[in-house]
């Protein structure tokens, strides 16, 4: 049996930690910019302590645990750990405030709550405590300041297994903003999360022999995407706790990472970088980039190609609901990396519809639907499963593209509401549902608009009530006194008499997005 055939044949988290350690326990799997490394054997004693310790906890096979840690060593091995009982977990962006985290603790129900104490001057617990009174969430917050939770790993019993032909049970759930005011909850399997790594892994034609990097939140859904990818092939990855070019810059240097990205945003600030001292690479061991969550204009896979090196930008197509669905890969075109999100990942069907319902022929667009062993396993709120499935169970994405003749995938537009700002999706309507409790507003809309680092960046658009209208620095006070998370709050004001409409008298945001978009 080959190491790759023994990797992939994997069915849970804990057995691909297992077998990478057994296979590579010496190889080097962390390093972070502190100067920090941990080795594939250390990881899994340290996931294994670190489970034992949640066990005296009271965490067992299905118990609920809600966590909100930046991306450290520590955020890592507690997730795992999870894994390793059988726990549904459900990892929270250490970006939400009080109201997101207060709305997953309720709908999960979780009985812990994982905080890093004060993080970068934020008061973890106090936004707990927040979270729990309000939304009356019982849940045990447990401060990981002083260190994980630690135990024998003696008294661990048996990891759970799935058994051949035996549907696997959700350990993970996601919150995603989307088309609906409400966070929804999505469910996976550690089964789908392996599965949309794999195809990560394949499609960026990954080796031992590379160096990643993991400077996006771990808690996203990209986060065990990426460590499937470490585990299967067997290569190391550099952590940021936080995102600064700069400092990514020297980290990822000192240890020769060949992989950098995270979305469009990144890929931006680094050819900001770069064009400070042109001629002289800032990762010359780059083979690629790689990211998604974001729409990447066409011209940036040639500029970061032609001004820093490698492959250029080799990027892909995934959200919370599938973590992979298509990607680039290093040996495409330099055509079809740059207009293309690349073809469907090992393992993914992509079918594109059009508006009447037809199976859309090639080269005409239509919403990208897509089926495969990647795709979640439905929403925490099951009345939402029925509009996200069509009636031969293919997923809607709500994304408009095209599937080319060539086998690549290219986004053209979004049919649902909703803002991707930064690889994160923000609903509109959330934003709407509470500005319009202002007393100085009359009607919102809220749109994105086109943003060379962000993807999209949030403008509200508000009819003002009779007297002052609304300042912009009173919009920002106002949401930020309701918990609102800072990446939701608007980040432009305009102001109008009225809006365009539709003749059911539905605000038009297509002509607003023309009007202020340019």
């Amino acid at each position: 049996m080959t190491e790759t055939s023994t990797i992939t044949g994997a069915t849970t988290m804990w057995e691909l930690i297992e077998r990478r350690a057994a296979i590579s326990g010496d190889h080097p799997m962390l390093f972070d910019s502190a100067g920090r490394s941990l080795t594939f054997g250390e990881f899994a004693t340290a996931v294994e302590r670190c489970a034992a310790g949640l066990l005296e906890l009271g965490v067992d096979e299905g118990t609920r645990v809600s966590w909100q840690l930046p991306s450290t060593f520590e955020a890592i091995i507690a997730s795992s750990a999870l894994a390793r009982l059988g726990a549904v977990q459900n990892p929270i962006i250490h970006l939400y405030k009080e109201r997101e985290v207060g709305f997953a603790l309720a709908q999960t129900g979780s009985v812990l709550l994982l905080v890093p104490g004060t993080w970068r001057g934020i008061d973890f617990v106090e936004i707990a405590n927040r979270a729990k009174e309000q939304s009356g969430s019982t849940a045990t917050v447990i401060d990981l300041s002083q260190g994980l939770p630690d135990g024998d790993p003696a008294i661990l019993p048996p990891a759970p297994i799935v058994p051949p032909g035996a549907e696997a049970p959700v350990r993970w759930i996601y919150y995603t903003s989307g088309s609906t005011a409400e966070p929804k909850g999505v469910q996976h399997t550690d089964q789908t999360l392996i599965a949309g790594g794999w195809g990560l892994a394949k499609a960026l034609d990954m080796s031992p022999s590379d160096v990643g990097s993991i400077a996006f939140p771990f808690a996203h859904i990209a986060g065990p995407d990426y460590l499937v990818t470490m585990l299967s092939l067997g290569f190391p990855a550099v952590l940021l706790e936080a995102f600064v070019p700069t400092d990514a810059i020297e980290v990822f240097n000192r240890h020769g990472v060949t992989m950098v990205g995270g979305s469009t945003a990144f890929y931006v600030a680094y050819l900001t970088e770069q064009r400070k001292q042109p001629g002289d690479s800032i990762f010359p061991t780059l083979r690629l980039m790689s990211g998604g969550g974001a729409a990447k204009p066409p011209n940036l896979h040639a500029e970061v190609r032609d001004e820093i090196g490698g492959r250029g930008v080799v990027h892909g197509y995934g959200m919370t609901e599938v973590p992979m669905i298509a990607n680039g890969s290093p040996h495409d075109s330099d055509e079809q990396l740059a207009n293309t999100d690349g073809r469907p990942v090992e393992g993914a069907t992509v079918r594109i519809v059009a508006l009447d319902g037809s199976v859309a022929e090639a080269g005409k667009e239509g919403e990208i639907r897509v089926k495969g062993p990647m795709v979640f396993k439905g929403y925490t709120n099951p009345d939402l499963d029925r509009e996200a499935f069509d009636d031969e169970g293919w997923f809607r994405t709500g994304d408009l593209g095209i599937m080319r003749e060539d086998g690549h995938v290219s986004i053209t537009g979004r049919l649902k509401d909703v803002i991707v700002r930064k690889g994160e999706n923000i609903s509109a309507k959330e934003i709407e549902d509470l500005l319009s409790t202002h007393a100085k507003v009359a009607e919102v809309a809220v749109i994105g608009l086109p943003d060379p680092e962000r993807g999209e960046m949030v403008c509200a658009v508000v009819l003002p009530a009779a007297g002052d209208p609304l300042s912009f620095e009173e919009m920002v006070a106002f949401c930020r006194e309701a918990g609102l998370m800072t990446q939701k709050i608007p980040e432009r004001l305009e102001l109008r008499d009225d809006f365009p409409r539709a003749g059911t008298g539905k605000v038009v945001k297509k002509d607003l997005r023309q009007l202020y978009g340019g």
